[in-house]
């Protein structure tokens, strides 16, 4: 429950409009710790008389909290304080693990399929092989302290790293078992990035809604010598990720 005091109040006189004092309230709390991830909000109801203001205005403070991503809805359940978001760098390759690990956060992985399929055109294209190449697929739902945060898709070429889909990538770093197990290194990679909404499998693996957004990355992996080794497909959680990099002029 949320704590109330001489300074948790709305101001008529005020020049900013009653659902931005709102806003800025309810942000402070979140910020300063008063409200938690996961902590319930009060009823829209329950912040009308807690505030005397109307619905309507309760209303648009909760969506301004929810567009920058503090709060999130459950339908039947309320209103949660969102976790904390995630930031992914652009400037270096880094594997979900040890992004984790880094942040203080314990990394998980549930294999859901290996096995080996052909090269497609696209792929093949990608990873500059034949078509029909044989590749390992392997696709990983990725966890944080134990709650869904991506879907990975890998297509190794196989012929650079035999046997890879009888290792324990579940446990440990499939990109520094490639270092340790096969010699290969990445060393520079190419990634594009777009947002979608989740379509209804993938949502369901992620524990989110249909159509919730997400950040989806393709990205091609080389070694030292600029020879391609993995075509990743990655669904990141569009609640749970921000992508940051720096910029120079």
């Amino acid at each position: 429950m949320m704590r109330t005091g001489i300074n948790d109040r709305v101001s008529r006189q005020s020049k900013s409009p009653l659902y931005e004092q709102i806003y800025l309230l309810l942000r402070n709390k979140i910020s300063d710790g008063q409200l938690r991830p996961g902590d319930l909000l009060p009823s829209e109801p329950e912040l009308v008389e807690q505030y005397q203001v109307s619905r309507a205005t309760v209303r648009q403070a909760l969506e301004e909290l929810a567009s920058d991503g503090l709060i999130q809805r459950k339908q039947g359940l309320g209103t949660f304080v969102s976790p904390p978001k995630v930031e992914q760098g652009l400037l270096r390759i880094v594997s979900f693990t040890e992004d984790m690990q880094r942040r203080g956060l314990e990394p998980g992985t549930k294999l859901i399929s290996a096995e080996l399929v052909p090269a497609s055109e696209s792929l093949a294209r990608h990873l500059e092989v034949p078509v029909k190449e044989p590749l390992a697929r392997i696709e990983r739902l990725r966890l944080a302290d134990g709650e869904p945060m991506s879907l990975e898709t890998s297509y190794l070429v196989h012929r650079y790293c035999p046997g890879i889909l009888e290792q324990d990538y579940t446990r440990h770093s499939l990109r520094n078992m490639l270092e340790i197990n096969y010699n290969l290194r990445f060393s520079n990679a190419h990634q594009t990035i777009r947002a979608i909404t989740a379509p209804k499998e993938i949502a369901k693996a992620l524990s989110v809604e249909k159509d919730a957004a997400l950040l989806y990355i393709e990205r091609i992996s080389c070694t030292e010598f600029k020879v391609p080794i993995e075509f990743l497909r990655l669904f990141h959680r569009g609640d749970r990720y921000m992508l940051q990099g720096e910029l120079r002029g």
